[in-house]
């Protein structure tokens, strides 16, 4: 990657389109409660068997609108970078546009990445390190050792609701809303390796490859399901190793969903459209195309 696409903060290069996971956290068994949160628990089902199907309901829902946020901590330092777009669950298709932060002098470096997700791959316009600026890159995601959990600075909608599939421990944590309509929060621990094992055919290779490519399987989490079971919120931490500095990285792949049945018409490029050339480098950052 050329410069333009790097950030500086604690000695780790936090590159755009290259990098990102879900940091540390805790799953928990059992559920208790009395009177009216006794009721509620009761109500709620059994949180395990809800977040396992949290994917169909998303499926069942057709599309959404989706705001990302993905935050790595390491050094002392945070660096945040935001997308927003739409997202078909049917076709595994989406279209987000990710913001890269400002640089310590408060403006931006770098212009928003168009990034299109589809099964088994990623394509990125705008995305630098010397590819023109009216080409896409495509990238195969199972090729990524994070599975694009976190390689392009968003987790793909449908990928992390997979991950959901991996539960292993839950809890129901109560009920509260998110943007006004009311949700149903578990808190837990997915792996991984079971989430490749249940996932569809299109995120099955890319969640074996996280399962293997992040310094844990185990992927702390708290979702937020509404009344039919699809996913509002979700915030999944993720742990790996910089290939550079050898240290261990945190992210927080936070994700919003909102705006059910909205329309989300995402072409893929043509053939002629994605960059054939080499991509320029700066050293490894967890993650890359």
């Amino acid at each position: 990657m050329d410069r333009r696409q790097h950030r500086r903060a604690g000695g780790t290069v936090v590159a755009a389109g290259v990098l990102l996971a879900l940091g540390t956290g805790a799953g928990a068994t059992g559920c208790s409660g009395s009177g009216a949160a006794a009721e509620d628990v009761k109500g709620a089902g059994d949180p395990v068997t809800a977040l396992h199907r949290a994917a169909d309901a998303l499926r069942a829902a057709g599309s959404s609108k989706a705001g990302t946020s993905m935050e790595m901590a390491t050094g002392g330092t945070r660096v945040t970078i935001r997308g927003k777009g739409v997202y078909d669950y049917r076709h595994r298709l989406g279209r987000l546009t990710v913001v890269l932060p400002e640089d310590p002098t408060g403006t931006s470096e770098h212009r928003p990445i168009t990034e299109l997700l589809a099964p088994g791959a990623l394509f990125m316009k705008n995305r630098g390190a010397g590819v023109p600026a009216d080409k896409w890159v495509r990238v195969e995601t199972s090729t990524l050792s994070d599975g694009n959990l976190v390689t392009g600075g968003a987790t793909d909608p449908y990928a992390a609701a997979e991950v959901l599939r991996g539960t292993r421990e839950a809890v129901f944590v109560g009920r509260t809303e998110v943007a006004g309509t009311p949700v149903r929060h578990y808190r837990g621990t997915a792996d991984l390796r079971h989430a490749a094992r249940y996932a569809s055919a299109a995120n099955r290779a890319a969640l074996a490859a996280a399962a293997k490519g992040f310094a844990t399987a185990e992927v702390p989490f708290d979702a937020y399901l509404d009344d039919q079971g699809r996913v509002r919120k979700l915030r999944q931490r993720f742990s790996f190793v910089n290939g550079r500095q050898k240290a261990t990285v945190a992210v927080a792949s936070t994700l919003l969903l909102y705006g059910f049945g909205t329309p989300a018409d995402v072409r893929l490029p043509a053939p002629e459209d994605i960059y054939a050339g080499r991509i320029a480098e700066e050293g490894g950052t967890g993650g890359g195309a």
